[in-house]
Parts: structure tokens; sequence; C-alpha cells
């Protein structure tokens, strides 16, 4: 498997030191708020629902396969092997296939079978009005922009679409039975589809739980889809979130549908092309093919970096 050349100790600091400061930048508000003990209804969802902390986001590696030359201090850090260098270490995809396997198997089905997908564009983000749909009790706080009676007006007025379980299993249970289909867990890997919001959001997930295989750069770019998504998402959903500077993109409405679907598609197009990069960084080889396995990359991943130590 063809890899980039080693990186040096100060290459490799400087990376991470772009990446620490990025990082940052992007949690500022987040942390700010979090020493005053303040909620968000938009933003606290990228570190609740994906419960993962400022710091852990902070954390860079270069990507599978790829050598940091004078890196003793992460010589014990999970799935980083010994390079080929003393003090060399390197992100261990093998170890990884081979001791999460069942995890492996399932991110790559995932984003490969997203990505190979045509997008559905006609859920209008619909998921969040069935998570109300005819119930007075809400997830959230914030009112209803229609009221209740309204709300239950629109969602009546349409299909639901819905492909995502994580959307799904939120439903009223009057909202389950109207959707096109019953969702499941085992039936992730097969609907998930490039249109969804939520599975581009998903990405960062992955990322996340790919850990040392992925690119710090990678995961923050799946950080920043994530949040863009994630405000296209509140600004359809059907609570008013004016106070919060949230301005609405009315998806009971020609023009809000309209709206809706044009930035869905962009998104849709920023995940796919994450998607490829994630595989490739992990897998090692132009994902564009698709005929590596993560078991074949830990194969080849082994083979490489036992010639490499002997070499």
């Amino acid at each position: 498997m063809t890899r980039a050349a080693p990186l040096s100790r100060t290459d490799w600091q400087a990376r991470e030191g772009a990446h620490q400061d990025r990082a940052d930048a992007l949690t500022a508000e987040h942390r700010d708020r979090a020493t005053r003990g303040e909620k968000h209804p938009v933003w606290d969802f990228l570190f609740t629902y994906y419960s993962y902390s400022p710091a852990q986001l902070r954390r860079w590696h270069a990507g599978a396969g790829i050598q940091l030359n004078d890196a003793s201090e992460r010589a014990d850090w999970r799935w980083y092997s010994p390079g080929s260098e003393p003090g060399s270490v390197v992100a261990d995809a093998a170890d990884f296939a081979e001791q999460k396997a069942p995890l492996a198997g399932l991110i790559e089905s995932i984003l490969r079978r997203t990505a190979s997908r045509p997008g559905q564009f006609g859920c209008f983000g619909l998921h969040e009005w069935a998570m109300v749909y005819r119930d007075d009790e809400h997830r959230h706080s914030a009112p209803l922009r229609l009221g209740q009676a309204g709300t239950d007006a629109v969602v009546d007025a349409h299909d639901l679409r819905c492909t995502h379980f994580d959307a799904f299993r939120f439903f009223t249970p009057d909202a389950i039975p109207r959707n096109r289909q019953a969702l499941t867990r085992a039936d992730q890997p097969v609907l998930e589809q490039p249109g969804c919001l939520h599975a581009g959001m998903d990405i960062y997930k992955w990322a996340m739980k790919l850990g040392p295989m992925i690119p710090g750069e990678i995961l923050l770019d799946s950080f920043e889809l994530a949040r863009d998504i994630r405000l296209l998402d509140m600004e359809a959903a059907p609570y008013d979130l004016s106070g919060w500077g949230v301005i609405p993109v009315p998806i009971e409405t020609s023009e809000g549908k309209a709206e809706y679907v044009r930035r869905q598609r962009r998104f849709a197009e920023r995940g796919n092309a994450l998607r490829a990069r994630m595989l490739e960084a992990w897998l090692g080889q132009d994902q564009s093919a698709g005929d590596q396995t993560a078991a074949d990359a830990a194969r080849s991943s082994r083979s490489v970096m036992t010639r490499s130590a002997a070499s």
C-alpha cells in the first residue's frame, strides 16, 4: 500500500498546532457558553447527541499508515504501532480492523453504500415535524412556530419519507405509521442515502470513531459539515427559534421547499466528497474504484509495516 513520506517532528507538530488552532476557533463559542452554564438549542447538539468533547476534536492525527518520526510520546496511544525508525509511530489500520472488526465493517459499509446511492430530496426536513406530531410533550422547550394544530396540519399534508433510523426512532407514535417505510437499526447500511441531512452529520461521528485512521483535517471538515447541516436542520424545524437568531426556512411553502432542497443538494455533494476522502485516508488507495475492503487494507497495511520495520 502506498503511503506518504514520513513526517519529521517539525512537520507533524506544525500540522498538529494548526489543527488545534482551528479546532479551538470552531468550539470557542460553545466553550464560552459552557463556562456560563448556558444552553443553546441549535449548537449543543454537536456536543451532546454527538458526545465528543472539544478536547477530543482538538486531538490531531496524520491518518492511517503515516509515520510520525520522533513521536515517542504517542507510543502508548491506542491504535498506534512502532514505525521503521526508532521513536517513530504509525496509526495502524491493521490493528484497528482486527480489534474492531464489527465497527470497521459497519463504518466502511455505511460510507461506501451511502455514497453509491442517488440522493433523495423529497423529505423537506419533516423528520423534526414528525417528532412533535399530535403530541403535547416535546423534546425541545422552544414553542412551535405554527402552534400544535398548524404543525400537525403540515404533517398531514405531506408524505413522510425519512430514511434515517436515528431520526425515525424519535417519531411520535402517530407519526411512525405515516412514514413510507418502517426503519430498523439493521437496515441502516441498506437505506442510508446522501441526501439525508442526518447521514451527512453522521460523517463526523464516523470520523471520530475511526480515531487515528483519519487525518485531523478531514475530521474538522466533517465537523464543519455537521455544523452547517445542523443549522439548516433547525431552520427547517417546526420550532420558533427567533430568540436565538434562527431565521426559519418555511418548508410548508413552495419557496421554503426550494431553499431546503437547494442547500440539501450541496450538503450531499460535500458529504460524498468527505466519504471518499475518509475511505482513501483509512484504506490507503483511491476509493473511486471501491474495490478494497477494510480487511484487505488491514492485511496490506500489516505487510507494509512489517517490511518497513525489517528494512
